[in-house]
């Protein structure tokens, strides 16, 4: 099995920032991306940003956040600068995963952490 398990969130202040951090575990036989998504309160979940495990960038991303990835440590981490009211959310992790050497992969998600900005 893998597990995905978030930490950070919490309150911000307008124009503040905040990191998350997401811890994987279980076993597989490749991670090919890692990233974070949020829902916004009433909207679908959106893509905030990910990264292939090379180490690039798998979409244009809004520059306030940034995706950092530890393989050593199995961890990626996102890191938010100036942040506002419309970002609060619950933010989750997600790896796209390989169990096998087939070349099939799924994507695999995290419970989730609130990010609440406010004065």
């Amino acid at each position: 099995q893998v597990q995905l398990v978030e930490s950070g969130g919490g309150l911000v202040q307008p124009g503040g920032s905040l990191g998350l951090s997401c811890t994987v575990s279980g076993s597989w036989f490749r991670i090919n991306a890692m990233g974070w998504w949020r829902q916004r309160r009433g909207r679908q979940r959106e893509l905030v940003a990910r990264k292939y495990t090379a180490g690039t960038y798998a979409d244009d991303r809004d520059k306030r956040f940034t995706v950092s990835i530890d393989s050593a440590r199995n961890t990626v981490s996102l890191h938010m600068v100036n942040l506002s009211p419309d970002d609060a959310a619950v933010y989750y992790c997600w790896e796209d995963i390989s169990r096998t050497n087939s070349g099939y992969s799924i994507g695999y998600w995290g419970h989730g952490t609130q990010v609440t900005v406010s004065s």
